[in-house]
């Protein structure tokens, strides 16, 4: 049997299989158990307590453990106690010190942007429905999903920025270029 190549959709390829295996498993659980429990029972209380539970395990595992571990991403926000201001803070691993695995970061992003679409698409069914009292939890879903997805791709962005600086600046090729620009500038 041939070794599928670096980045394929399978866990065994991961540098952290445990902890892909329970970001994807907190990822999916949420959804199983609204829909399964739309279809097997209609008791609202319980449904709604379970899913918010693994919607906060899901939240809170996606960005404090999963995202550092297999994207080298973590975000928090900051509230400044004496303006009320708050702030997003974004950290990202130094790329000379830690390289990121292709399958990690395939799952992780398409887990990320897949599981806030599908809440939107089951916001919709709960709207045709007419069940509005579901919509309450599938709202709350979306925004927790929301969050963590606005807020890597915010890290990974700002990420991106400060590598391609930091590379550009300490490289030489930008500051090189600028300072010499500037000496033949003088002696012209």
């Amino acid at each position: 049997m041939d070794n599928p190549p670096p980045g394929s959709l399978t866990w065994r390829l991961s540098t952290h299989p445990i902890t892909l295996l329970c970001f994807l498993g907190f990822r999916i659980s949420s959804l199983l158990v609204y829909l399964f429990g739309l279809l097997f029972t209609n008791n609202f209380v319980l449904i709604f307590i379970i899913t918010i539970l693994l919607l906060a395990a899901d939240f809170y595992y996606l960005k404090n453990i999963a995202g550092r571990r297999l994207v080298g991403l973590r975000w928090w926000n900051e509230v400044n106690t004496a303006t009320g201001e708050s702030n997003w803070v974004f950290e990202s691993a130094e790329p000379e010190t830690r390289t990121i695995n292709a399958t990690d970061k395939r799952f992780f992003w398409l887990a990320l942007y897949a599981q806030p679409l599908l809440w939107v698409a089951l916001a919709v069914v709960a709207v045709v429905r007419l069940e509005f009292i579901w919509l309450t939890l599938v709202v709350i879903a979306m925004v927790l999903t929301i969050t963590n997805t606005l807020a890597f791709s915010r890290c990974d962005k700002f990420s991106q920025a400060s590598n391609l600086a930091s590379s550009a600046l300490y490289s030489g090729g930008l500051a090189r270029n600028i300072g010499g620009a500037m000496i033949s500038r003088l002696f012209r």
